[in-house]
C-alpha cells in the first residue's frame, strides 16, 4: 500500500515537472495553473483508462488474461493477479480433493446414497445404482418414489436406525440388501447397501450341510446302534444264520459311515483350499485300467462295460485326487444304470488339443431342471434310489473341486430314461503326450 501511494506521489511530482515548469518557462506565473489543469486532466484520463481495462478484465471469462499495466496500476494488477493464482489454486485443490473423494466413493463395493431431510437423493454412486436399478438422472427425486419396498419405507420413517435392515427382493428375488442409515452434518443422510445375497447363500448351505450330515449318519447309526443292542441284550436267542445276517447289516452300515466321513474330509479339504498335493506325472493307462477294474468289481457282472484309451499318456496332476474323481464317475453309472445296461469309459483326445474323460451309460438319466445341481453337496434327484445304491451324495461335488484344481470342467449331458454322459475335460497345457 505504501508502494502504491510513493508511486502516485511520484506521478504527481512528474506532471509538476514536466507540465508546469515549461509553462511556467514559456508562459509565466498565469500559465502554470492551466497547465497544471491540463496534466492532471490528462492522468485522470490515463487512470480512468486503466480503471476501464480493469472493469473489462473483471467482466470477462475467468480464463481471460490479466491486463498489464503502468505505475500503480502495475501494482494493482499485480496484486490481484496473486490473489487469483491463489484462489485459482485453492479451487483447483478443492476440486481435485472432490474429485479424490468422488473416485473412492465411486470405488466402494457398497452403494451409497446421499439425501437431505426431505429425503430427495442429493448424490448417489455407481454401486448404489445397480442394487436400486436407478440412475444418475434419478438426483433430486424422492428416495421413497424409487425404492417402494414396504420393509424399506417402513424402516426409513421409523427413525430408529440403530440396527440395519435386511431387504429381500431388492432388484430381484435372488438378491439380498444389507441397508443402514447414517444421519450426518446439517439435516443429511446416508443410505448405504450392501449385497450380502452370497453370504446369506453360503449361510443356508452351510445350515443345509449340517442338517444334511445328521440325516445322513442318523440312519447307518441307528441301524447299528438298535442291531448292537437286540445282540446284547439277548446274544444266545439268535440262531447263527441271523447272527450272520446281523452283523452284515452292521457292517454294511458302518462301511457306509465310513465312506461318508471320507468324502466329508476330502470335499473339505477341497473346499477350504488347502494346499495342494506336489503335482506329478500321472500315467493314464494304469490309472484309468485300476479304475475299470475298480467298476467291474462293483457292477458284478450286471453290466456290459468297456474302456477305450486313445488319448495322451499322461496328465500333469495329483494321481490321488485324479483317481478319487474319475473313479466317482464310474462307479456312480454303475449306481444308477439298471442291470443289463452298459457303460462305457473313453480317455480321448478333443478340439484343441485337450483331452476327456468321457463315462457314458444306458441308466435311468436325469432330468434338465436338476442338472445344474448335481455338483451340490448331498443333492440327489432320488434319495431313496441313492441309499439303496450306496451313494453319500458328495462323489460330483469332489469331481468338480478336482477338475478345478486341475483347470478342467465337468460337462453333463443326459436325457430322462436315456442315459447320460459325463466328460470330465482337461487342458492342454495339463496333459502330456
Amino acid at each position: 500500500m505504501r508502494l502504491a501511494w510513493s508511486t502516485f506521489a511520484w506521478q504527481l511530482i512528474a506532471v509538476f515537472f514536466f507540465v508546469c515548469v515549461p509553462a511556467w518557462t514559456l508562459g509565466g506565473r498565469d500559465a502554470v495553473p492551466s497547465a497544471a489543469a491540463l496534466g492532471l486532466l490528462a492522468l485522470l484520463a490515463w487512470h480512468l483508462f486503466q480503471l476501464g481495462r480493469l472493469i473489462r478484465w473483471l467482466g470477462g471469462p475467468l480464463d481471460a488474461p490479466l491486463p498489464v499495466g503502468g505505475g500503480v496500476w502495475e501494482i494493482a494488477f499485480s496484486g490481484l493477479h496473486r490473489r487469483a493464482r491463489i484462489r485459482s489454486g485453492q479451487q483447483q485443490a478443492l476440486a481435485d480433493a472432490l474429485e479424490r473423494f468422488t473416485r473412492a466413493a465411486q470405488a466402494l463395493p457398497d452403494g451409497i446414497i446421499v439425501y437431505n431431510r426431505h429425503c430427495r437423493i442429493d448424490w448417489l454412486n455407481a454401486r448404489a445404482e445397480a442394487h436400486f436399478s436407478l440412475s444418475g438422472g434419478d438426483r433430486g427425486q424422492a428416495l421413497t418414489n424409487l425404492i417402494r419396498h414396504p420393509d424399506f419405507v417402513t424402516y426409513l420413517q421409523h427413525g430408529d436406525y440403530h440396527e440395519p435392515l435386511l431387504l429381500r427382493g431388492g432388484r430381484g428375488d435372488a438378491q439380498t440388501l444389507l441397508l443402514q442409515i447414517i444421519p450426518y452434518g446439517d439435516d443429511q443422510t446416508l443410505l448405504l447397501s450392501r449385497d450380502v445375497t452370497q453370504i446369506e447363500r453360503l449361510e443356508r448351505m452351510r445350515s443345509d450341510f449340517i442338517a444334511n450330515v445328521s440325516h445322513e449318519l442318523k440312519t447307518p447309526l441307528t441301524v447299528v446302534s438298535g442291531f448292537a443292542e437286540m445282540l446284547a441284550d439277548d446274544p444266545a436267542g439268535y440262531s447263527a444264520d441271523e447272527l450272520r445276517r446281523y452283523l452284515k447289516l452292521i457292517n454294511e452300515q458302518s462301511v457306509r459311515m465310513r465312506c461318508l466321513i471320507d468324502d466329508l474330509l476330502t470335499l473339505s479339504a477341497l473346499e477350504t483350499g488347502s494346499e495342494a498335493p506336489v503335482e506329478e506325472r500321472v500315467e493314464m493307462r494304469p490309472l484309468l485300467e485300476a479304475i475299470y477294474a475298480e467298476t467291474q468289481a462293483l457292477s458284478g457282472g450286471r453290466h456290459r462295460l468297456s474302456l477305450t484309451f486313445d488319448g495322451p499318456v499322461a496328465v500333469r496332476g495329483c494321481a490321488g485326487e485324479l483317481r478319487s474323481a474319475l473313479g466317482n464317475l464310474a462307479s456312480n453309472a454303475v449306481r444308477y444304470t439298471p442291470e443289463g445296461g452298459s457303460i462305457d469309459l473313453l480317455w480321448h483326445g478333443i478340439d484343441n488339443g485337450a483331452a476327456e474323460f468321457l463315462v457314458s451309460d444306458t441308466g435311468i438319466g436325469v432330468a434338465p431342471q436338476h442338472i445344474p445341481r448335481l455338483t451340490e453337496r448331498f443333492y440327489r434327484v432320488d434319495r431313496s434310489r441313492s441309499r439303496e445304491t450306496g451313494g453319500t451324495g458328495l462323489g460330483l461335488a469332489i469331481v468338480k473341486h478336482v477338475l478345478t484344481r486341475h483347470q478342467g470342467t465337468l460337462e453333463i449331458d443326459s436325457e430322462l430314461g436315456r442315459g447320460s454322459r459325463f466328460a470330465a475335460r482337461f487342458p492342454v497345457h495339463r496333459l502330456i503326450s
